[in-house]
């Protein structure tokens, strides 16, 4: 599969930021790709092309992009699922009578449960990804990227192993997207939701930068508070994580993403739901049940709900 000529095609289910940021390097390598998304990006899409505005990339990509399922994934022989998960089971559902039966289905998408919550809505076995990027649709058919821009991908243990990874990893790192093979990955999908549960919903709450929030003495204990109570959690579902390396993470990805914001921060200055659910709010939930306090994870939920609540003019519980 080493030809660009050999690669499969790739239609890319949910073409936000993530979504444009993967099918943009990847079409951009000379990958066929086609969008599937909203009906604004679509039409910015296909009349001025995507922009690529990246930290080692700034270029206009031709790339055939629809609102349609049936047409965007006729012929897919890989399908990157990246929408919001508070969409996952619809989104499913509705890519479900066209997706080819061969095709690789990624799951690139926040949280740890989507790939189970997408084979219980439609009984496809779906490869988990820990998708680590800062990017941002700042125009209808313009992605900035400001930071990372890498996967990690492995097979759900317990489910078929396959197809075989090795090819598609090598897809993506022909295009410029650093790509690892995990033999754990729900270990690593953890590791990803500790990070995400450090800074979604602070750089929300405070409208901040990474690199800003960590420079606060008090918001960067308050984080440290949250990433023990995720790694504890984490480590009851059977996720070996060393809690100081976790810390230490977080902190380095604040210096390689200074300039981030959120996705969380990024819908609520679009008026749409967060993920809030599928992140802290998991963590609460499965803390709960398995016996584990979590409250700074609590508070955080409790407050990021009401600011939802407000921005989405919804009434309060």
């Amino acid at each position: 599969m080493g030809k660009i000529e050999n690669y499969p095609s790739v239609a890319v289910v949910g073409a936000g930021a993530v979504g444009c940021y993967f099918g943009g390097m990847l079409a951009r390598s000379g990958v066929r790709v086609k969008l599937i998304g909203r009906a604004s990006h679509v039409e910015a899409i296909r009349r001025e092309g995507l922009l690529l505005d990246g930290l080692h990339v700034h270029e206009r990509i031709p790339i055939p992009a629809t609102t349609s399922m049936q047409e965007g994934l006729r012929g897919a022989g890989v399908v990157l699922f990246c929408v919001k998960s508070v969409s996952t089971e619809s989104a499913a559902r509705e890519m479900k009578p066209f997706l080819p039966p061969d095709a690789a289905l990624f799951s690139f998408q926040n949280g740890v449960d989507n790939p189970d919550r997408i084979h219980a809505a439609i009984q496809a076995y779906s490869i988990p990804t820990a998708v680590y990027v800062a990017a941002e649709m700042t125009a209808p058919h313009c992605v900035t990227h400001t930071g990372r821009g890498d996967l990690i991908i492995g097979h759900h243990a317990g489910w078929p192993r396959t197809p075989d990874l090795a090819p598609l990893a090598a897809m993506f790192e022909q295009a410029g997207i650093p790509c690892k093979l995990s033999d754990n990955i729900a270990a690593d999908l953890w590791a990803k939701m500790v990070m995400n549960c450090a800074y979604n919903a602070l750089s929300a709450l405070t409208r901040s930068q990474y690199g800003r929030m960590v420079r606060s003495e008090p918001v960067r204990a308050f984080g440290v508070r949250v990433i023990q109570e995720t790694v504890a959690v984490a480590r009851a579902e059977g996720a070996a994580l060393d809690e100081q390396a976790m810390v230490d993470a977080a902190f380095r990805l604040a210096e390689k993403m200074t300039l981030a914001t959120s996705s969380m921060a990024q819908d609520l200055a679009r008026g749409r739901a967060t993920e809030i659910d599928s992140l802290n709010g998991y963590v609460v939930r499965r803390g709960r049940a398995l016996g584990i306090d979590t409250p700074s994870s609590e508070l955080l939920v409790a407050m990021l709900q009401l600011l939802e609540q407000s921005v989405l003019n919804r009434p309060a519980d």
